[in-house]
């Protein structure tokens, strides 16, 4: 796939072309929410044996290492042909990662825990992942799969990855190999060379499956994250259904489906110290290389319960490029923003085709924000195209800004409808720079209507009368 790369100097836009408008285009398609349930619907559940095999038969007992037993339990249902390796109620230590199998789930029944230690030796050897948006190889996730086909965690148990007062304290350590990696990304070192685990500081990712098909993860309540919590990566027909996510501290995202397609996020809950779901396709150079989309994502019915993060997320890392999104259903509490585009001119790609309603939120910083600026930029220049966004039924209490829809020069963000928002309190309605054919319909802030006035300055917003 080639990537999308803009080249300011080739992308000249006329401001002349950038007038605003009030009437609303019409969608590409009657109803594009029936886009939305045919993917959904389309989305293959695994196919797993229903036979079961408890880790009580393969030497597990209350308070030892139960690692041993359910890496047994997985030789056996493999070797069968498949099943659930079944952790009953109780308190279940583990010393190192699980490797899942084909056609095998990992099933905790109610008042299970699976508690993962802190010893990082124990997630060696080192296993191929992405690291914030480029390849590695590093420190193995708690629960990691690769090139697996049919594979689920299910049930009503928890798992606790401990990673606030195990792995956090890493993060002040972590910028000297978060650097290095990103220019091995950039310079096209070979990925066989890209290793880092032990005497180094990047976190492991609590659950990610690389290379997967049918993915499922449901019922079960994750905790305490050293990483990112849900991450698959170049995974087709993923389902993350009725998982609630409770992980306070910094880059605990919930679920971040990366470089993957058709993928369904439904009824979970997100109490996390950063997004509660961010679509991810890679970081710059590299993600152009790999050049695999985000696609054909439904996320629907979910809840941002915290206080100290985001809602819903595109990007950073998305320069391989993330289209056909469709966010239905999303109830937030307090949330830095609700609604988040976001990237910078080392990025390149596109973010287009994105559907979004029935967004409710306490109070948020900012509502809906499109940023062609955010941090770690090194000095590209490629700046990322947002294009063909509808936004509709959003309703916020209290906000600081309502809306910042805030371009790049060389590629300004084209084609964005809001229609019938209203938030009740805001500070600033509108920041509105660098922008084509924004389009507003029944966008109500501070009892004032807001137009869509595409060329104030970030600091400047125009109302309309009072209603």
């Amino acid at each position: 796939m080639t990537p999308i790369l803009i080249d300011r100097r080739a992308l000249l836009l006329s401001t002349a072309a950038m007038a605003a408008c009030t009437a609303l285009p019409k969608p590409s398609v009657a109803d594009p929410w029936a886009r939305a349930d045919a993917i959904a619907n389309a989305v293959q559940a695994p196919r797993i044996s229903a036979r079961d095999y408890s880790i009580l038969d393969f030497g597990a007992a209350s308070g030892r290492d139960v690692r041993p037993a359910i890496i047994a339990a997985l030789d056996a249902a493999e070797a069968a042909g498949g099943g659930r390796v079944v952790l009953p109620q109780g308190v279940w230590p583990c010393d190192g990662p699980i490797h899942m199998r084909s056609s095998c789930a990992i099933h905790l029944e109610a008042d299970a825990r699976l508690i993962f230690s802190g010893n990082a030796a124990s997630y060696l050897p080192v296993v191929f992942t992405r690291w914030e948006g480029t390849e590695a190889y590093n420190y193995s996730p708690m629960i990691y799969g690769r090139d697996l086909t049919d594979i689920a965690i299910t049930g009503e148990g928890t798992i606790d990855g401990q990673g606030e007062a195990n792995f956090l304290p890493w993060r002040p350590n972590q910028k000297p190999d978060q650097q290095a990696l990103r220019r091995m990304g950039a310079q096209g070192t070979p990925v066989s060379e890209r290793v880092f685990g032990e005497g180094h500081w990047l976190r492991p990712q609590f659950v990610q499956f690389v290379g997967c098909e049918r993915v499922l993860v449901e019922g079960v309540t994750l905790i305490d994250s050293p990483f990112w919590c849900v991450h698959p990566v170049y995974c087709r027909h993923v389902t993350v259904r009725g998982v609630t996510i409770v992980s306070r501290h910094i880059n605990s995202d919930g679920v971040d489906p990366d470089s993957s397609e058709d993928v369904l996020i439904e009824r979970c809950t997100f109490d996390t110290g950063d997004d509660g779901v961010a679509l991810k396709a890679g970081r710059d150079q590299d993600g152009w290389r790999v050049g695999r989309q985000t696609r054909r994502i439904v996320i629907r019915n979910n809840r941002y319960a915290g206080t100290r993060g985001g809602g819903m997320a595109i990007g950073s890392e998305m320069s391989g490029g993330i289209e056909t999104v469709f966010v239905d259903g999303f109830a937030m509490n307090e949330v830095h923003h609700a609604l988040y585009f976001k990237a910078n001119p080392d990025r390149g790609g596109r973010i287009r085709d994105v559907h979004i309603r029935g967004v409710r939120a306490r109070k948020a910083d900012t509502v809906l924000i499109f940023t062609n600026d955010y941090h770690g930029y090194r000095g590209g220049d490629f700046p990322t195209l947002f294009e063909d966004v509808w936004v509709e039924d959003v309703r916020v209490d209290e906000a600081a800004v309502g809306i910042s829809v805030v371009g790049h020069q060389d590629a300004f963000v084209r084609d964005v409808s809001v229609r019938n928002m209203r938030v009740g309190t805001v500070e600033i309605p509108l920041r509105a720079r660098y922008v084509a054919n924004l389009r507003f319909d029944n966008v109500v802030m501070g009892g004032e209507t807001i137009r869509a006035v595409t060329q104030t300055a970030p600091e400047t917003f125009e109302r309309d009368t009072k209603v």
